[in-house]
């Protein structure tokens, strides 16, 4: 069976879109398909898988990891999602998006998505490591799960192959690993390891995360806008008065086809 996609990257955390309206196409994605789908080598490549599925007056992003999991939410992911119901299912912003991690509403600036993530819940101290070395982490919910950990350098967890080691009680289902360092004020670099994915140019939760714990170390008023730089690109991330986080960010569509992947 042939069908088409297309392909498109939020600050290089790159994503298969797959078009679905009825559901019928693609019904139950199964785990297979998506990781043929972001094969680098045989496949479309991409960090993961983003289908489209109308749900009554809206729409339902889909989201699975690189691996095939399922994954609640993806904030590089629906400013994609975003612009392909804008340009190519003819939806107007400011636009609700549903997920399951809850609706989130995407707006656009020029070049620029904003995207509404919602409340962050911070739920407390934990800890990961890579190759023996430790270091404590901030978890911080953004509908997924991230561990937030401040390093001197982004050399210093060396090459993330392997998913860092974590508390299992803490994440059951694995954990988004955000490793950050000081740019100056309110402005920090990270790396991510992301789960189902591995390391990633990009990762807009946890880019939100990596805010939030530093908004929190700062003691900083809400509102703070901080810059957040990922190996892809700049995410500029506010947590708000009334405890909502709103990313802001690039988002392309580069490439579309037909595909009997």
């Amino acid at each position: 069976m042939s069908y088409p996609f297309l392909k498109g990257h939020g600050t290089e955390n790159d994503f298969v879109v797959l078009p679905d309206a009825d559901g019928t196409v693609h019904g139950d994605l199964s785990e297979e398909r998506v990781r043929a789908l972001c094969d680098r080598r045989s496949g479309i490549g991409g960090d993961g898988v983003l289908r489209a599925v109308r749900e009554g007056d809206g729409w339902f992003m889909d989201y699975r990891n690189a691996d095939g999991s399922v994954s609640e939410m993806c904030g590089n992911g629906i400013r994609v999602f975003a612009r392909y119901l804008h340009e190519r299912e003819g939806e107007a912003f400011p636009m609700n998006i549903r997920t399951r991690a809850g609706v989130k509403v995407l707006d656009r600036s020029g070049e620029e998505f904003t995207a509404d993530m919602g409340r962050p819940e911070v739920l407390g101290e934990t800890e990961v490591s890579v190759m023996g070395r430790s270091w404590p982490a901030l978890h911080v919910s953004m509908g997924n799960p991230h561990a937030v950990a401040y390093v001197d350098n982004l050399a210093e967890p060396g090459p993330l192959l392997e998913p860092p080691e974590h508390d299992d009680s803490i994440y059951p289902e694995g954990v988004n690993v955000e490793f950050v360092v000081r740019r100056g004020e309110r402005h920090v670099a990270m790396r991510v390891h992301e789960r189902g994915s591995g390391e990633t140019r990009s990762c807009g939760t946890g880019a939100c995360a990596v805010a939030v714990a530093t908004a929190l170390a700062d003691d900083a008023p809400r509102g703070t806008t901080y810059r957040v730089d990922v190996p892809g690109g700049t995410l500029h991330v506010v947590w708000t008065e009334d405890d909502r986080v709103l990313m802001t960010g690039p988002a392309l569509l580069v490439a579309e086809g037909v595909t009997d992947l």
